[in-house]
C-alpha cells in the first residue's frame, strides 16, 4: 500500500509497505526494521511468527535512540510483547504503543511530523 509520500524535511518517512518490506523515503527495505526520524536500523532479528518476543538487544537498540514514544508494529496481527519488555520502556519514561505494522507506519509519520522523538519497530507483514 502506498502512503503519502510528500517530504517536507530530510527526516525519515514511511512511504509505503507491502508483503515483506517497507518503503522508507521511497527506498525499499526488506524485512523487519527500526525507523526513527533520523535513523534506520535494518536486519532486525525477530521471529515474524512470534513478534511479541522482542529480545534484549532489540530493546537496547530502540532505547539507544532516546525515544519519548516507541511504536511496535507486530506484523499483520496485533500481539503484545511480554510485560518485562514493556517494563523496560516504562522504567526509562518512554511510552509504548503496540499495533499492527500498517497502523504503526501511518502513526509514525503523524507523530514524527509533530517533531516528537518517535521510534518504530516494524515487523514485516508476511503474506
Amino acid at each position: 500500500m502506498k502512503l503519502h509520500s510528500q517530504r517536507t524535511t530530510e527526516l525519515n518517512r514511511l512511504a509505503g509497505y507491502g508483503e515483506g518490506y517497507f518503503l522508507v523515503n521511497e527506498e525499499r527495505v526488506d524485512g523487519h526494521v527500526i525507523v526513527a526520524a533520523d535513523a534506520l536500523i535494518r536486519d532486525i532479528s525477530i521471529d515474524p511468527c512470534a513478534p511479541e518476543v522482542v529480545d534484549a538487544a532489540t530493546v537496547d537498540a530502540l532505547l539507544a535512540l532516546d525515544p519519548e514514544l516507541v511504536l511496535v508494529g507486530t506484523g499483520a496481527r496485533h500481539r503484545f510483547p511480554p510485560p518485562d519488555v514493556l517494563a523496560r520502556f516504562a522504567a526509562r519514561g518512554c511510552g509504548v504503543e503496540v499495533m499492527r505494522s500498517d497502523a504503526a507506519c501511518r502513526t509514525f509519520n503523524i507523530v514524527a511530523s509533530e517533531g516528537r522523538r518517535v521510534v518504530a519497530l516494524l515487523i514485516a507483514i508476511e503474506g
